[in-house]
């Protein structure tokens, strides 16, 4: 996946959904967030906080709010888009310029801004317990010098 460093190189990289992420890109300026690049794709925070975010794919484009589950999602439009590994992440898909409402998507960024403001956050879970393989830890009892090497690795190594 190409990292753009402009939301201009964003959309003239997009091989459909240019309109419809113009208009995004416009509805989204017309908020108190601020535009940025963040991953290389358009993100859109507040007060340094990812609010939420552009993305095209090949059957849609997508808003992503940051804190999503936290919305009330009154017309039922925000999606997990990885149910069982996303905890706050909301996908709300479109796949025709038509579907995109101004005041439906402000209303949402209204609500998500003043979560924010709030304080309101769902974590990540971190530091979920390492589980080694038994093959591992019988390795590891046979070598001081590889226990001390595999004990000085970041977790996420």
């Amino acid at each position: 996946m190409k990292r753009y460093r402009t939301i201009d190189e964003y959309i003239a990289g997009a091989d459909r959904w240019r309109d419809e992420l113009v208009r995004l890109r416009e509805i989204l300026n017309g908020t108190v967030l601020e535009e940025t690049v963040k991953w290389g794709a358009p993100a859109y925070p507040h007060d340094g906080k990812k609010v939420v975010g552009i993305g095209a794919f090949k059957e849609w484009v997508a808003l992503w709010f940051h804190q999503g589950a936290l919305l009330e999602d009154s017309d039922g439009v925000l999606i997990n888009a990885q149910e069982g590994t996303t905890k706050a992440l909301r996908q709300w898909r479109f796949t025709s310029k038509r579907e995109i409402k101004a005041g439906r998507i402000k209303a949402y960024v209204k609500e998500a801004v003043a979560l924010q403001e709030a304080g309101q956050v769902i974590k990540p879970v971190r530091r979920k317990p390492l589980v080694l393989p038994a093959e591992l830890v019988g390795a590891l009892k046979k070598s001081k010098k590889a226990t001390a090497g595999f004990e000085g690795l970041s977790l996420s190594k």
